[in-house]
């Protein structure tokens, strides 16, 4: 049997899976990550770490498990919120859950762990892994997990083999309705508590309120596009590469950039740093036929762009673009060669359905071209590409 670290978040997810690692024989030891002190921006008694901190520990002490708290706070604001406030000051939209993953449990934290002299670092996250041996290699495959409407796997497509190699998902294969049975059965304290919601490790927050804290409030012009402009825009000249040859690759994926002057000024907004593309609440804009919803914004010119109904023309497009640094692939060894091209399954958001899509590999990145169009591409975002339910790899959208 193996020692095996678990990431106690005073959940109910992570406290089964140490029970259940406990139950097949493992050495378990419980420890709990104190990421964030500031409850100023936290809506009251969302997921306070105080008390999670409190449950994890209660959970360990149930379950005769040694328990331990590390503070990885500093790691966490230099590696999760200042890139966040970077990313959102240039109109982009981070995904700070697969960033907490890749740069912090699975990272930092699996290191404090094998210091402990762990074998493997356990989660309790709803995914699964397989190991095969191909090519006398030993390959880690990161499966989604059996239940449909909880799969975690996007929010761990930043995870290398190595890191893999080392982790275990005790209840990846069970149903959550399943996991609060078993914790309710031995009457773990976190077997009713709600799952947590909001930025991970930080809570539910008011995201201005968070965003202010270095963004600061900048009155600027909300623009309405007609349906028509933005169809218009999409017809516009197709980029044409040194030989005069059309890319289609490149116009899929395009981002529209639109003028003031090409709509009307409908309201105001505090900065448009604190939208993003799809986005329906905050805009304190009424009196419309449909709901408005957020197609595009430019920090530059400090102007949010949206347009009526989430139909609007201006939230699709076909394809996006991965720059080559922010390309990563889990399966290194399916990684696709320069004019190479991949069908996958593909996803641009936690808990979107998986749509068919083809990678294209060119040679300043890669681009996933969706068989139909996809609503609200964000740069900023990470998109993820599977077969089979195994995620492949994944990128962050330019």
């Amino acid at each position: 049997m193996a020692k095996v670290v678990v990431g106690l978040s005073g959940g109910v997810d992570s406290s089964v899976a140490a029970y259940l690692l406990k139950e097949q024989g493992h050495e378990v030891i419980g420890l709990f990550m104190k990421n964030w002190h500031d409850d100023t921006v936290t809506i009251s008694d969302e997921c306070p770490w105080l008390e999670d901190s409190n449950d994890a520990m209660l959970v360990a002490d149930k379950l005769g498990i040694p328990f331990q708290t590390v503070d990885l706070s500093n790691q966490y604001k230099e590696r999760i919120v200042d890139y966040m406030f970077d990313e959102y000051a240039r109109g982009r939209t981070p995904n700070p859950d697969v960033l907490c993953n890749r740069e912090i449990k699975f990272d930092v934290f699996m290191d404090i762990a094998l210091e402990l002299g762990a074998d493997f670092v356990a989660t309790g996250h709803y995914c699964q892994k397989t190991i095969s041996i191909e090519n006398g290699d030993e390959i880690h495959h990161l499966i989604g997990g059996t239940d449909g409407n909880k799969d975690q796997s996007y929010f761990l497509c930043q995870v290398s083999q190595k890191q893999l190699a080392k982790t275990l998902f005790p209840i990846g294969h069970l149903l959550k309705p399943k996991v609060r049975e078993i914790a309710a059965a031995q009457d773990l304290i976190t077997a009713g508590k709600k799952d947590s919601q909001g930025l991970c490790f930080i809570g539910k927050v008011r995201l201005p309120d968070f965003l202010q804290q270095q963004l600061q409030p900048k009155v600027g012009d909300i623009v309405e596009i007609a349906a028509q402009t933005s169809r218009e825009k999409m017809l516009e000249l197709v980029p044409v590469d040194s030989a005069g040859k059309g890319n289609d690759l490149v116009t899929l994926s395009r981002k529209r950039k639109y003028q003031p002057a090409e709509g009307k000024i409908v309201g105001q907004h505090q900065g448009a740093h604190y939208f993003t593309r799809g986005q329906r609440k905050g805009l304190a804009v009424g009196g419309t036929p449909e709901p408005l919803f957020v197609i595009e914004t430019d920090v530059d010119t400090n102007t949010i762009y949206v347009g009526q109904g989430k139909k609007h023309p201006g939230l699709y497009r076909h394809g996006l673009f991965v720059t080559a640094a922010e390309v990563h692939w889990i399966r290194e060894d399916l990684e696709i060669e320069i004019g190479a091209t991949l069908e996958v399954m593909a996803r641009i958001r936690y808990r979107q359905a998986l749509e068919k899509a083809t990678l294209h590999r060119v040679e300043d990145g890669l681009y996933v071209i969706f068989d139909e169009e996809q609503s609200a591409i964000s740069p900023g975002q990470f998109v993820a590409w599977y077969r089979d339910n195994e995620c492949l790899g994944s990128g962050v959208i330019a």
